[in-house]
């Protein structure tokens, strides 16, 4: 758009720009310039002079109006050419200014190079649009973080995270922050490159991460993420339950037998005690009965330890644990004809849930044996290591079965995966997994199926209860 009041100078201006390849438009008082804008001009050459405005004001409206901010607008005037014309029209809003006469390369070159300028402008803004809209549309809560540790920026699922009940502000200190919701500024304490872990946030459940972002112009700036893992949990806690309920299922069968025939004893001993007239001889069948009676008494205790559990990490002796696993698995074992032995060597304790401990435990040897050939040696060893550093408790359940296919190695961790069929739910492994990940363990395992070496071993490393100082349970 060339707007000047002056109709020769408007056709000498279009000629040079129609030869160049532009397509032009003239319009020659202020008022009209200010409509037309609204249709986007590329850009607009605007004479400071005009009979119903000053160019000044004609420049400065359209760079004050969100609409028409991004046209480019090249002043041109015969009469104002002092370096403070130039300045006021600048000042103005203006991207460039020249002077009549005006040579024709020297406008081709301007306009070129003014839009130029626009189109840089222009694919900047469409690739910030675009950046935002895909900032906001992350489901994770993210935030940036300058160099003084002040939150500059974030997206709406940030906001919906913390935004109200934390009364976000911009330029507020993230540390304060996160001190109002999760208690502790404990992940931007830190200098290293990536932190992250779980807290409670009222009743939801967040793992916080923080990222420091490279380069010299980022210096010591972060990105701070929240991702709201409640449900998660809820599910893995649901599956966790499930695989407990599936595993309270297949012991039940067991657990009645093994209380049964102590029962069945019972019941005939103290039919004899009472038949009998001499107390010489009720006496051993008293003691026969009270036998059976400690029996039974020790495979409840076995059977609630499975079902129990606590609230918060208490010291646990893994020997006393082992061996009442080994003692409900006997009966299972003993079903499939394969002999279940326990060896253990003096060991440390771990801090953790006893609960969750023996279904890890039971569920790989309860796999160890349903895999056994008949005539076969499932063996359980507890004893006393040192990995990386740290003093520990491994824990292995050896098999002498057919070993694991190469083929499916890879996924027998993996989540509702199983070879049982329908006699499998598939979560025992995954489940196992997450509970020694959840005890700062590791489970691992080595499996061959050369013939007369096949059989496999799972691994299980739990640290040792630290000394002179209190053990810290992360991502629970």
């Amino acid at each position: 758009m060339i707007v000047d009041d002056r109709e020769e100078n408007r056709y000498v201006l279009e000629r040079i720009l129609r030869n160049a390849g532009y397509l032009c438009e003239g319009v020659d008082r202020g008022a009209r310039a200010l409509e037309l804008a609204l249709t986007d001009p590329d850009l607009i050459i605007l004479d400071v002079q005009l009979p119903d405005m000053s160019g000044y004001d004609v420049c400065r409206r359209l760079k004050a109006d969100p609409v028409t901010s991004s046209i480019m607008i090249l002043q041109v005037s015969a009469s104002f050419v002092s370096n403070d014309d130039r300045v006021k029209a600048l000042d103005a809003g203006a991207d460039a200014y020249i002077t009549h006469p005006i040579d024709r390369m020297v406008l081709v070159a301007t306009v070129r190079a003014l839009l130029r300028l626009r189109a840089a402008e222009t694919a900047s803004r469409k690739s910030s649009d675009q950046w935002q809209t895909t900032f906001d549309s992350l489901l994770e809560g993210v935030a940036l973080i300058d160099e003084q540790g002040c939150i500059v920026r974030w997206n709406s699922a940030f906001f919906g995270m913390c935004g109200v009940a934390a009364q976000l502000q911009a330029g507020e200190s993230a540390a304060l922050l996160l001190e109002r919701m999760i208690g502790t500024s404990e992940p931007l304490s830190g200098n290293d490159q990536r932190f992250s872990a779980e807290y409670g946030f009222g009743k939801r459940a967040l793992q916080v991460s923080v990222n420091r972002i490279d380069g010299r112009a980022a210096e010591g700036e972060k990105v701070l993420i929240l991702a709201d893992t409640t449900d998660r949990k809820l599910a893995e806690h649901a599956l966790r339950m499930a695989e407990r309920l599936s595993a309270s299922g297949k012991m039940a069968n067991a657990i009645a037998h093994e209380i049964n025939n102590p029962l069945e004893a019972l019941t005939n001993l103290i039919f004899l005690a009472r038949s009998s007239d001499s107390m010489q001889m009720t006496q051993p069948l008293l003691e026969a009965a009270a036998r059976e009676l400690d029996r039974v008494s020790r495979i409840t205790k076995q059977s609630l330890s499975f079902h129990r559990d606590t609230d918060k990490p208490i010291e646990v002796d893994l020997g006393e644990l082992l061996e009442d696993v080994t003692g409900m698995m006997d009966r299972s074992a003993a079903v499939h004809r394969v002999r279940l032995t326990l060896h253990k060597q003096a060991a440390g304790k771990v801090r953790g849930f006893s609960g969750q401990l023996v279904q890890v435990f039971s569920n790989l040897i309860r796999n160890a044996i349903e895999v056994s050939s008949p005539g076969t040696e499932v063996t359980v060893r507890l004893s006393s290591v040192e990995r990386a550093g740290h003093q520990g408790n491994r824990v292995t359940v050896h098999d002498r079965g057919a070993g694991i296919p190469a083929d499916i190695r890879a996924n027998i961790f993996d989540p509702f995966f199983t070879t049982k069929q329908l006699r499998g739910s598939g979560l025992g492994l995954w489940v196992s997994r997450s509970l020694v990940t959840r005890h700062q363990g590791t489970i691992r395992f080595r499996s061959c199926q050369l013939p007369g070496r096949s059989g496999t071993t799972f691994e299980v490393f739990i640290p040792s209860v630290r000394t002179g100082g209190d053990h810290k349970e992360q991502g629970s």
